[in-house]
């Protein structure tokens, strides 16, 4: 019998409300449709921006 493990089913709608924020973010503050493109792309990442500046900001 296999068993699913939805133990990830919490920290993925965290990152789906975040995915959901930063599309909005980036496409509002959009001057351009290529810069609307750039910006669903770094909305996909944003978890690696906030890590690396978490990190950046402690001296780690």
């Amino acid at each position: 019998m296999d068993k699913k493990n939805n133990s990830g089913a919490p920290s993925s709608a965290i990152y789906g409300l975040g995915f959901i924020g930063a599309i909005i973010y980036y496409i509002s503050t959009a001057t351009g449709f290529w810069i609307g493109v750039l910006g669903v792309l770094k909305a996909m990442v944003w978890p690696a921006f906030l890590v690396y500046e978490l990190f950046h900001s402690i001296g780690a």
